[in-house]
């Protein structure tokens, strides 16, 4: 027997900092969060700031940033950290990845130094917590028509508007607000307790239930003018950020597919069925053979993927293509291996339907599988095929 990497070689392709990066994160996964996430799924809750501090220990947070105490790891690192998170569940890397590639990232990359210096040494340790807020309960796919606006008032800035699904809302210590001004949009950091911003708690999610989401509610929030991030200007800014975030999905679903198949296969081999066990019957091997084969390239364009943004040769348009593909073929290796479970499948004593359910939200946020596909088009065509 061999593992499904193993059938691909995987391991060839990285190199010795990389797998050993890959095993920490493993082993912080196998001891500070497998052994409870299935009962976090089934509460609806996160300790997400000993969390925090636990990877902030191990420099996961912001790890492929540099300066500011954060590690500067390659993409790949990144990726095979994300991997390693989201084997463990999808609630996990998502909050690293809108910590690191959304909250950190759009400080790093546009905030002033005296904002650098205020929040991303903190949030590497996991002192602090960032949320992002883009997404509004009308806009999602068309983040263009947000509502939320930002109006100068002497010297200060009036934030008012509502945005959704905010992963780490109401844990976070400051909010990446983007907002509507007469100048186009522009991001702005809103610290937790700021008069006029309320933060509201999703209930009753029957995915990524691990997970804090959140709404962020503006009222009348008067921010200083260093409270603006200087270097974002428009919608390149914001979307900048997911860029970031999406690529770490790329390698997050493969980890949630990975961990799905492997204990597919574990049970195949445990479980009796007419007297044999249930991985001795060819529609079982037939199925493990497929959901091996699509692991397998969707690691390799992983890496790949990891490869070129390394070398600064990655394109919107080829994270796009990996987002959709690898959270596409993520969730249908969850869905067949939970048919190879049975009514085994349902429950937590295993983690197939905990991760069927945690993609079903991957494959919406931070892109829709549609919109990506539009995304594919436009680049094939030449013509956009959305507003």
């Amino acid at each position: 027997m061999i593992t499904p990497t193993a059938l691909f070689a995987f391991d060839t392709l990285l190199t010795e900092e990389e797998r050993e990066i890959r095993n920490t994160v493993r082993r912080v996964c196998d001891r500070e969060i497998r052994p409870y996430v299935a009962q976090w799924f089934e509460a609806g809750e996160l300790p997400a700031r000993e969390l925090a501090r636990t990877l902030g220990s191990v420099g996961v947070l912001g790890m492929h940033l540099d300066g500011y105490g954060c590690a500067g790891m390659g993409a790949v690192s990144y990726g095979l950290a994300c991997l390693e998170l989201e084997a463990a569940d999808s609630g996990l890397r998502s909050l690293v990845s809108v910590q690191g590639s959304l909250a950190m990232y759009a400080i790093w990359k546009y905030g002033s130094e005296e904002q650098k210096q205020e929040w991303l040494p903190a949030m590497a340790a996991g002192e602090r917590i960032g949320c992002f807020g883009l997404t509004e309960p009308d806009f999602g796919s068309d983040p263009a028509g947000m509502r939320t606006t930002a109006k100068r008032e002497g010297g200060d800035w009036v934030l008012n508007g509502t945005k959704m699904w905010i992963t780490n809302g109401s844990v976070s210590d400051v909010a990446v607000v983007w907002a509507r001004t007469d100048e186009g949009v522009r991001g702005f950091l809103v610290p937790a307790g700021t008069p006029g911003f309320t933060v509201n708690d999703v209930k009753h999610k029957i995915s990524l239930r691990a997970s804090v989401t959140s709404e962020l509610v503006l009222d009348g929030v008067r921010l200083p003018d260093a409270a603006m991030l200087p270097g974002a200007r428009g919608l390149s800014g914001p979307l900048g950020c997911l860029n970031e975030a999406r690529f770490g999905i790329v390698f997050g679903a493969m980890g949630a597919a990975l961990d799905c198949l492997e204990t597919a296969i574990a049970y195949a081999g445990d479980r009796e069925v007419f007297a044999k066990p249930l991985a001795s019957f060819q529609l079982t091997q037939e199925k493990l053979a497929d959901m091996a084969l699509e692991l397998g390239k969707g690691l390799l364009l992983a890496v790949h993927l990891g490869r070129l943004k390394e070398a600064g040769a990655l394109t919107p348009e080829q994270v796009s293509a990996g987002k959709l593909n690898n959270v596409r073929e993520a969730l249908e290796i969850a869905r067949k291996c939970r048919t190879l479970l049975g009514a085994s499948g349902i429950t937590l004593e295993y983690p197939v339907i905990r991760h069927s359910v945690n993609l079903e939200s991957v494959l919406t946020y931070e892109g829709t599988s549609e919109i990506h596909s539009l995304v594919l088009g436009k680049a094939l065509t030449g013509i956009a095929a959305f507003h």
